[in-house]
């Protein structure tokens, strides 16, 4: 029953299609030049069927009385001012018409009849075909049997047709407005070409004996030069000439290889549901397949050399073929100095611990910077002796917005940040007694996104660049966070000069301001009132803090119970 049920679902669509089919109008295209003798003659044939809504003659630069002969059997005429070719002609037809069907036929057909013409049109209008295409008995054919047929046959072997440039065919406006008709003879089988791969039904039609007009030696040579290159153009547009091409071939297995090798290494380091095994099957494999075929193309690459005397030329084309094979090797060999370059050899025993880098954007720009590449940092002891001291490369102290020579509290010890020893550019080498505290362990890597999580709610003592003034050590108290937050600006002028800006979070409560770390005074900070002056006078200089507007940060100001907020040395 399901299957009676399916059969007449298909059943009413195939009736359904071929009925709108029959409602399609239909335009006729008619490429003509110098054919003043037969072109009437098709045009009438044609105008005889009352289903036709439109016969468009394009006269394609005659120099006869086609446009008048055309025009007198009842056809649209356009008229090219030069010859353009058979190609241009029909996109002009085209363009200009108007059918759901459009119908291409020569002018010089001296025997064409209704009967032919509606064999070309009717497998569309009744639903059994997208395009039309005809076979006929004619004296000749050179061009299909010595060009056409052989290169069909070897780049696109699945077009069976007998004749595949005939010059009449249809087709449906929808498809043809999808490709691209050329502009000479190949427009033809351009056109079949287009429909193949495209997957369009293609009908040939038998319309019997077609008396044409014989064409010279010096025009088939014409149509034979414009139907092999469209036939070599759309090979090459669709992939057939690669699939044959034996340097492509070896190519693209070469670049294979360098990938599978790239992508075994790869996931051995870094992907952890890929096994070790696995890994390594697919790196070894990667790499015999790479060494199997670049010594296939160093072979025909140096063939090609010998036997030119264009070097200059062929070293361009060399690059260009081989372009994609540099590029992987290159890719190949960072890969492989990153893993090299992270070797450590520790009581006999070998480890391979490469970590990438981390690729900072900035959302909130600071001095112009909005990119930076920083970490990942490797947790390690402490030097011998420096029980206070933590080592950290430039570009995490960047991170924490602190400088080498300030301090960081961790459990109540001060520890002094330090630059890191030659060689020793990602090492964050930090005491025992901090690391304990942090959770961390030697050897452990730190991401530079996850370092101010490793600092958080830490204390901090931070120097402020107070301009020229040798004498005068500012520092500010702050509390590393690990979130952006609303804060306020800090200026601070000496004598009416401003001599820092700076910003961080206050939250309600006191903060204090001391001299030669003798607390001075502390005030109220009240987030109703935020913006407010105080002053210090530290003998003959007055210096001035202005709390301002609102400025984005992730440091809080150090608040009296955790901190010295401000502490002038002079």
């Amino acid at each position: 029953m399901y299957w009676i049920i399916m059969m007449f679902i298909v059943l009413l669509a195939s009736i359904k299609t071929a009925g709108n089919n029959k409602n399609l109008s239909v335009s006729v295209i008619i490429p003509a030049y110098n054919e003043e003798k037969t072109v009437g003659h098709v045009v009438k044939v044609v105008k005889s069927l009352n289903y036709i809504t439109e016969v468009i003659v394009v006269d394609d630069g005659s120099t006869d009385q086609t446009a008048i002969m055309a025009s007198d059997a009842g056809a649209i005429i356009i008229n090219h001012i030069k010859n353009r070719g058979k190609g241009a002609a029909i996109k002009t037809g085209f363009k200009n018409s108007k059918g759901d069907i459009v119908v291409f036929l020569d002018a010089d057909i001296k025997n064409l009849t209704k009967s032919q013409v509606d064999n070309i049109i009717k497998p569309i209008m009744n639903g059994e075909a997208d395009i039309t295409k005809t076979k006929f008995k004619r004296e000749a054919g050179r061009v299909t049997e010595l060009t056409a047929k052989p290169l069909l046959n070897f780049f696109f072997p699945e077009i069976k047709f007998d004749q595949p440039l005939s010059g009449q065919f249809a087709a449906k406006r929808s498809f043809l407005n999808k490709i691209k008709l050329e502009d000479d003879y190949g427009v033809d089988v351009g056109i079949v070409l287009d429909a193949d791969v495209m997957g369009m039904r293609v009908k040939e039609v038998d319309i019997g004996k077609v008396d044409h007009v014989l064409s010279t030696l010096t025009e088939l040579n014409i149509v034979a030069t414009e139907v092999v290159r469209t036939i070599v153009d759309r090979a090459t547009a669709y992939g057939r000439i690669t699939m044959i091409d034996s340097l492509g071939q070896y190519i693209r297995m070469e670049i294979l290889g360098l990938s599978l090798a790239s992508l075994g290494i790869f996931a051995i380091f870094f992907i952890r549901f890929v096994s070790l095994t696995i890994g390594l099957i697919i790196t070894g494999v990667g790499v015999i397949v790479a060494l199997y075929y670049i010594v296939k193309i160093l072979k025909i690459s140096l063939n090609v050399f010998s036997r030119s005397d264009g070097n200059i030329r062929n070293l361009k084309v060399f690059l260009k073929m081989h372009s994609p094979i540099i590029v992987s090797i290159l890719i190949l060999l960072a890969m492989m100095t990153t893993i090299l370059g992270s070797v450590h050899v520790d009581n006999g025993k070998i480890s391979i611990e490469p970590a990438s880098r981390n690729l900072i954007i900035f959302n909130n720009p600071a001095s112009n910077q909005t990119v930076d590449v920083r970490g990942p940092y490797t947790a390690d002891s402490a030097l011998e002796n420096e029980f206070t001291i933590i080592r950290m490369p430039q570009e995490a102290l960047a991170t924490l917005e602190l400088n080498y020579g300030d301090s960081i509290y961790i459990n109540n010890q001060k520890y002094i940040l330090n630059q890191t020893r030659p060689g020793e550019d990602n090492i964050m080498r930090i005491p025992n007694a901090a690391r304990s505290v942090m959770g961390l362990n030697v050897g452990d890597i730190i991401r530079d996104g996850d370092l101010r999580n490793r600092f958080n709610n830490f204390y901090a003592v931070k120097a402020i660049s107070t301009g020229n003034d040798s004498n005068l050590n500012l520092t500010e108290g702050v509390v590393i966070t690990n979130n952006l937050d609303n804060g306020r600006t800090v200026d601070i002028f000496m004598n009416n000069q401003q001599i820092s800006h700076t910003s961080g979070v206050f939250k309600n409560g006191t903060y204090s301001i001391y001299v030669n770390s003798v607390k001075y005074k502390t005030f109220t900070y009240n987030e109703n009132n935020p913006t407010n002056t105080y002053y210090v006078e530290i003998g003959s200089n007055l210096f001035k803090i202005v709390i301002g507007g609102p400025e984005l940060t992730d440091m809080d100001f150090a608040p009296s119970s955790t901190g010295k907020f401000l502490n002038f040395q002079y």
